[in-house]
């Protein structure tokens, strides 16, 4: 699994940033450097691809592209860096899929972690998912498309992520150019594996119903300070899910968007403010 560092190597303070279903971790670029600004202190941030994006490993088999299998993954990771330096504050930022994984993470006391974590920033998503937003997901995650120049591939990704808000061109190239790699031929296709798509369309509203009931269950057990985000047009977290967060559980702080939909993609500088002032706070 591939990670960007960002910080002081030996810092004890960690920010995990993990991104979305078919993202990877340079998404957090400008979330990283608003940390490193604002921070008081040494303080590392590191951004996993998880597998199957980026430039992390593809499996062999596409049943393990699920939370299971990434929450494991993200226990080597911090397992690792703890070797590097001994991981003593934990914070977590999650966007959509890099939420539920962080809430499993958080949530059972059990899942070896160096120390519990402190602070869970929730990006627009919560232990229910709402089944249009999977029904979404079923009809383009896998398509890795193929492009002649980046601003194609960057237009292209824009049609399915209006949701994310106002951007400006240059604030969506950046976005878009870790997302796209080079093939033999000089075209370009989606810097993800196909095979990430498999359990997304195998997924049935029944099985939804299931995960949507163990994840409330993790959730009620989170110790941890959350910062809830969500965009005020979100067809993923409902405001109905999203009031119930903030009455059982954990306790949790929400934040909403006009103009924004699934989901923020933490650039533009209110937002960045907002996790940086969370997480930094003493």
């Amino acid at each position: 699994m591939a990670y960007a560092a960002w910080g002081d190597p030996r810092a004890e303070q960690v920010v995990l940033c993990v991104h979305g279903l078919t993202r990877q971790g340079r998404d957090f670029d400008v979330l990283a450097q608003g940390l490193l600004a604002q921070a008081k202190g040494p303080l590392r941030v590191i951004c996993p691809d998880v597998v199957g994006r980026g430039r992390s490993d593809w499996l062999k088999n596409a049943d393990g592209y699920q939370i299971p299998q990434y929450a494991s993954d993200m226990a080597s990771l911090l397992a690792q860096l703890h070797v590097q330096a001994p991981v003593r504050t934990l914070d977590w930022v999650g966007t959509s899929m890099g939420g539920l994984i962080g809430m499993v993470v958080a949530g059972q006391s059990e899942f070896p972690k160096p120390c519990p974590v402190r602070r869970l920033v929730l990006n627009d998503v919560g232990p229910a998912v709402s089944w249009a937003s999977i029904q979404r997901m079923q009809s383009y995650v896998g398509q890795t498309g193929r492009f002649s120049t980046l601003e194609e591939a960057a237009d292209s990704m824009w049609q399915i992520s209006q949701g994310f808000g106002p951007h400006t061109p240059q604030q969506w190239l950046a976005l878009s150019a870790p997302m796209v790699k080079t093939q033999s031929d000089g075209s370009l296709t989606l810097h993800y594996d196909p095979a990430i798509g498999e359990p997304i369309r195998a997924m049935t509203q029944e099985a939804s119903q299931n995960a949507e009931a163990v994840l409330w269950q993790i959730f009620d057990q989170i110790t941890a300070q959350i910062l809830l985000l969500r965009g005020l047009d979100s067809d993923l977290l409902s405001a109905e899910t999203a009031q119930a967060m903030q009455f059982r559980g954990p306790q949790v702080e929400l934040v909403e968007w006009p103009g924004v939909g699934h989901a923020p993609t933490l650039v533009q500088s209110n937002q960045v403010d907002t996790v940086t002032k969370f997480l930094l706070q003493p």
